[in-house]
Formats: structure tokens, C-alpha cells, sequence
């Protein structure tokens, strides 16, 4: 079964309505098919729930718990920041004048030897060399 990096912006489409919300939904059917496994940095549920309070002031604390509780039950394969991925994380935050929050889903990507999927298109802009390599937008994940 394939791995992939899925990061915050990929995984807020699953409960908020944005453009590309169809590959998102796509990405978490096939996880729930078994036909993908999906890793991310242990920071990503955090960056979701965070993104989906600010999205809507009609968002309400029952909403937004459920949403939280909902993140974990999905069994995402989180990574904590240590050794070589930490390094690395360090590494590409400097060298594409990126987040360290940004940088450590590249990281992880080139760590585990797969692709990261991202709706970030200033993220998809700013990487440089073989850092981009390994990040592919959102809109080219295949939904058939």
C-alpha cells in the first residue's frame, strides 16, 4: 500500500468547503479503502483545528469538539520530530526561507521517500531544487 504526506491544508478540505475539496475527499476515501496509508507531522491535527476555528465566526464549541475528536479517530500515521527528520526539517526551513511548520511535511515526505500533497500553492512556489520534487499540489491528486 502507498504512503503519503498529507498536510494541514489537505486535511481542513475533509470539513470545510474550499476549492479542491473533491481531491481531499478522494485522498480520505482512499485511506478508508486501505488503498493509501496517510502520514503527517504530529503538529497536523493541531494546524486542522486551528485552521477550521478561524474559518467560520459561526462555528460552535460543539462543532468544533467533534471536529477534534473526529481528527484523531482517523488513525493518521504522526511523526515527531526527532533525528534525522528533525535535521532535515531545520535544513529545508532555511534553505526555501519556508515555516519550520511547512518544512517539517517536506521532511517528512523526502524521509519516507514519498510525496506530499498540499492546496499551499505559496508553499508549492517557494520550494526550490529537489525539495519540489516531493510536494505535488493538491489538484493533481487523481479522483478517478
Amino acid at each position: 500500500m502507498k504512503k503519503i504526506v498529507v498536510d494541514a491544508s489537505v486535511v481542513v478540505k475533509w470539513y470545510v468547503l474550499e476549492e479542491d475539496r473533491s481531491q481531499a475527499l478522494k485522498i480520505r476515501e482512499d485511506y478508508i479503502d486501505g488503498l493509501v496509508e496517510l502520514a503527517a507531522p504530529a503538529l497536523m491535527p493541531f494546524e486542522v483545528l486551528n485552521a477550521i476555528r478561524y474559518s467560520s465566526d459561526r462555528l460552535d464549541h460543539g462543532k468544533l469538539v467533534e471536529i477534534a475528536e473526529s481528527i484523531s479517530l482517523y488513525g493518521f500515521e504522526l511523526h515527531h520530530l526527532e533525528g534525522e527528520y528533525a535535521r532535515l526539517t531545520a535544513s529545508i526551513a532555511l534553505e526555501n526561507g519556508i515555516t519550520v511548520y511547512d518544512a517539517s511535511y517536506v521532511a517528512l515526505a523526502k524521509v519516507l521517500d514519498t510525496t506530499l500533497y498540499t492546496a499551499d500553492e505559496r508553499l508549492l512556489g517557494k520550494l526550490k531544487g529537489d525539495h519540489s520534487g516531493v510536494v505535488r499540489s493538491l489538484a493533481e491528486y487523481p479522483t478517478c
